[in-house]
């Protein structure tokens, strides 16, 4: 009976490689590959798709927009996913990925799951939380080989596998329908300055339009519904936001990121529909949720946060988390409008039927609160930092 492993395929650089390691250094004669898109551009789709009914035994594409943004993305909007500047799109999208491999090892009786990760990312711990799940052994070529980019390249060429990447330009790119990652090669130093030909979803700042594109975004219980009033789709909406956004030059990072292992890493991103989102939908918490509630959320979404970028979607406390958040998005519905312009992404209005605001009690020309009623409240705010530094003067 044939020895057969189930790898994770995304057509680039590791992946391609690990289907003739898994044949030749580890003994499996019969390789079954698995795509799962996330929102990659079609002919990347095809393009994996293509060489792995070349280079593998067996192949699998599996469509799966909808359930990343239904179980994935709304719920890290929901949450103001952000992980030290970094919107997560690489990492919320690998615990499904994963999970729909073993939706497919379990009907192929595999006897291993295979990645390509490397020994010093965070994927490779996102990936094996949900397969070690399984009980069945794992196998990471990249890591337990101790391979370089260089050699895979070469490695490659030897036996004929096409790849995008080369020793000039060996970007690795991760794409999806939430962010698109570029990292590798002289990215890697964090004093040089990337060039712009690394950059496909947004067009620099400089040359984005003169005029502001203002867009209004409709929310109900905390998930974004509308573009200017018009009702979408979470992928079509997604997609048009990043299409307007990068436009505009909305939706660039270049940051320096603490990895799960410790290591420091330099990292570019571009996220032109995550920046709108999460800005838009945090300033509708504000205008909805009470003061104690933010300052709670803001302890929560943090801690989800943490729990996502490690890929920790199965820890209890994920799913804890997750229950008080959707009890407070039941208030976050409303519109908010944004001002693209330049690179930039910024709250102009809001509204909502569920605003702890009024208009009247806090303008200047309303006499519906009689200010004077304050003046006791004024007398004991701050009342023992007074006593103490009296103290202090009579103690000098």
């Amino acid at each position: 009976m044939a020895k057969k492993a189930i790898l994770s395929y995304s057509g680039g650089l590791d992946t391609s490689v690990c289907i003739p390691l898994l044949k030749e250094k580890y003994g499996y004669d019969n390789v079954v590959t698995v795509s799962i898109d996330v929102g990659q551009p079609e002919h990347e789709v095809k393009t994996a798709e293509d060489k792995a009914k070349k280079i593998s035994d067996k192949h699998y594409t599996i469509d799966a927009k909808d359930e990343f943004v239904q179980n994935y993305i709304f719920p890290l909007i929901k949450a103001n996913g952000d992980y030290e500047g970094y919107v997560m799109g690489t990492s919320i999208a690998r615990p499904l990925i994963a999970k729909k491999v073993t939706e497919i090892a379990e009907k192929e009786k595999v006897a291993a799951f295979a990645h390509g990760c490397t020994g010093k990312g965070n994927d490779q711990l996102r990936f094996e939380t949900i397969f070690r799940a399984t009980g069945l052994e794992v196998i990471a070529p990249m890591r337990e080989l101790n391979l370089t980019r260089e050699w895979e390249i070469e490695y490659a060429k030897d036996h004929g596998i096409p790849v995008a990447a080369t020793k000039d330009k060996p970007w690795s790119v991760d794409e999806n329908l939430w962010s698109r990652s570029i990292e590798g090669g002289r990215l890697e130093d964090p004093n040089f300055i990337p060039p712009e030909e690394i950059y496909e979803w947004t067009v620099s700042p400089e040359k984005a339009p003169d005029t502001p594109t203002i867009l209004e975004i409709g929310f109900e219980n905390g998930v974004p519904v509308s573009i200017g009033g018009k009702k979408m789709n979470g992928v079509e909406l997604i997609r048009e936001l990043n299409k307007v956004g990068g436009k505009n030059g909305v939706g660039r990072s270049d940051l320096v990121e603490d990895r799960v292992l410790g290591l420091k890493a330099r990292e570019n991103y571009e996220h032109p529909a995550a920046t709108i989102l999460l800005k838009a939908h945090k300033d509708l918490e504000q205008l909805v949720l009470s003061r104690a509630e933010l300052k709670f959320k803001a302890m929560v979404d943090a801690q989800w946060s943490e729990l996502a970028y490690q890929g920790l979607v199965n820890e209890p406390l994920y799913e804890d988390l997750n229950a008080f958040i959707d009890k407070t998005q039941e208030r976050v519905t409303g519109t908010v409008q944004m001002k693209l312009y330049k690179g930039n992404a910024s709250v102009v209005a809001r509204q909502s039927p569920f605003a702890l605001y009024s208009e009247d009690m806090v303008s200047f020309n309303s006499q519906t609160i009689n200010q004077k009623d304050a003046e006791g409240y004024c007398k004991y705010h701050g009342f023992q930092a007074r006593m103490y530094q009296s103290l202090k003067r009579q103690n000098k």
